[in-house]
């Protein structure tokens, strides 16, 4: 399969996005089904979110230092605050990090994600998001996206992404906009948007994006999450206020699901962009795009089987 042939396989009659559970209500099933995103309110406590504030504000003054985490600065902050949480704008793989994985293992997110993928769960890519406050050189926007864009392993329709909000996220402090509905479509050609100095690594973007598909901001308090299926077209504005936006992620998926070879699809150049951080990273002379992703992979519920 490449990345254009995505299908989703009905389970029922009538849903093809979630399979049969006793936790979801048919109006939340439909709304899945119809837009590709769910909101559940007041998922994870403030005490939860609390602690993973905690560890991320030791990870950002190196105080821990967890193997394989990956963390994104704003380079030309550093000089004016130094180590610290005001120049970390995420921090990514923390697979290694038992404080934060510990959202990955959370039973309230995991009873609803396995409404998505079935018993036997993943948890695939990691992330705590720290949107800081932006200028008009709109540095920490992200362009509208296709998280399966970034995966090479099917079938879609049995991935799903969790993601809280550690604080109110709004549209003035850069909150997730979706377009609804757009899950449904195929896999789209991604890049760097063409504007100078306004790209971060690895923030690819649709290449064409269509404007007339309407826009929704998600409005989320603290502990809200967001469960979205990896072909929803989205990615979140600029922070506009002076404090900053964290929330945390992980995209799950079924342990059944199957690696692709993404040669010759429109994933390709992401594979080569991701060899070479990780060589340059690692100083290794070859990596697969199979082992990386074997190497963030961590079984969260059931058995492994394929992943």
């Amino acid at each position: 399969p490449t990345s254009a042939q995505v299908s989703a396989v009905p389970h029922s009659g009538r849903f093809c996005y979630t399979l049969d559970n006793d936790l979801l209500s048919t109006e939340q099933r439909q709304f899945y089904e119809d837009n590709g995103y769910l909101l559940i309110k007041n998922l994870v406590s403030d005490e939860d979110i609390e602690r993973f504030r905690k560890e991320f504000t030791r990870i950002c003054k190196r105080e821990v230092k967890p193997p394989g985490v990956m963390i994104m600065k704003d380079e030309s902050l550093r000089s004016q605050f130094g180590q610290s949480e005001k120049v970390v704008n995420k921090v990514q793989d923390f697979q290694e990090d038992e404080e934060l994985f510990r959202y990955c293992t959370l039973p309230q997110i995991l009873k609803y994600v396995e409404c998505f993928t079935g018993p036997n769960i993943m948890a695939m890519h990691t992330m705590l998001i720290n949107k800081l406050p932006d200028s008009e050189k709109q540095t920490f926007l992200h362009p509208m996206h296709q998280d399966l864009h970034y995966f090479p392993f099917r079938p879609a329709s049995r991935i799903v992404c969790a993601w809280t909000a550690m604080e109110r996220a709004h549209q003035d402090n850069g909150c997730l906009v979706v377009q609804p509905g757009t899950h449904k479509t195929a896999l789209k050609p991604h890049g760097y948007p063409e504007l100078e100095g306004k790209a971060n690594k690895l923030f690819h973007g649709l290449l064409d994006e269509d404007e007339k598909i309407p826009k929704v901001h998600l409005v989320m308090e603290k502990g809200d999450t967001v469960f979205f299926h990896p072909l929803l077209i989205h990615g979140s504005g600029i922070n506009r206020t002076s404090g900053f936006r964290k929330s945390i992620s992980c995209h799950f998926a079924s342990s059944e699901c199957h690696y692709i070879d993404v040669k010759n699809t429109t994933q390709e150049h992401l594979e080569k962009e991701l060899q070479e951080m990780v060589s340059k990273k690692y100083n290794a002379t070859s990596v697969d795009l199979k082992d990386i992703w074997n190497f963030r992979a961590r079984l969260v519920q059931g058995e492994r089987i394929n992943l």
